[in-house]
């Protein structure tokens, strides 16, 4: 079993490194962070067990339970990637090294009140809506420096960069346009001084393009660890 676990890591890490070249860009620019909601413990122990450490989660009970049953694994990166409610900040805001999904002020204001003293600053990224798709999460991008600015005067939060999810498409034009936006949007916030050094955006489908595109974090689930049934995958 642990060949899987192996040869499927390396799959997508070749896949990322290929990419990279392919955009002259050093492959150790991009990190991949392995999505594994819906998913097993074990399954994320045996990713542990080749090498992988970055894993993210979209729903907090699953998160939860997650990091109880694997707190032996003690340099374990957790990345909490799913839309969060006010009510529901409190245990993430605990046991995460990074946030993906802030789009509006009080989740970032709730989660650094709630981080406790003893642990560093929350890393965090703004979610931003590149598709305009009324379903998806996300700031519209004319109001993301806005929240960055208001993200960045939060005590125990570290505004690290942005994150998209696209919409489900084929079409690489659209992916690259909407990719390129959430690029533009971090070059402008650093042109005024915030230095962000993280692009979370590329999943399965579409790490290629991200990655073209200066993705600094790919988020791979279906690809790793396969299909989760009636769910979108990512």
């Amino acid at each position: 079993m642990t060949d899987h676990f192996t040869l499927t890591l390396a799959h997508i890490r070749a896949r990322i490194d290929a990419a990279a070249q392919l955009a002259s860009r050093d492959p150790a620019t991009v990190g991949l962070l392995a999505v594994s909601k819906t998913f097993p413990a074990e399954d994320i122990r045996s990713f542990y067990a080749v090498g992988q450490r970055a894993f993210g989660e979209n729903y907090v009970q699953e998160f939860t339970d997650k990091v109880a049953a694997l707190a032996d694994l003690a340099d374990l990166e957790w990345h909490f990637i799913g839309p969060l409610q006010r009510n529901k900040t409190r245990s993430v805001a605990a046991s995460a090294h990074w946030v993906h999904a802030i789009d509006r002020l009080i989740i970032a204001e709730r989660l650094s009140q709630q981080r406790p003293n003893q642990l560093p600053r929350l890393n965090v990224c703004i979610q931003v809506n590149v598709s305009g798709e009324a379903s998806k999460s996300g700031v519209a991008p004319e109001e993301t420096l806005e929240l960055a600015r208001q993200v960045v005067a939060l005590p125990n939060l570290n505004l690290r960069g942005l994150m998209c999810i696209p919409e489900p498409t084929r079409d690489e034009a659209a992916l690259t346009a909407q990719f390129e936006q959430l690029r533009q949007l971090q070059d402008q916030l650093n042109e005024q001084g915030y230095a962000l050094d993280t692009l979370s955006m590329g999943m399965s489908s579409d790490l290629e393009v991200a990655v073209a595109h200066g993705a600094t974090l790919v988020r791979i689930g279906t690809a790793l660890f396969g299909a989760r049934p009636n769910k979108m995958t990512a």
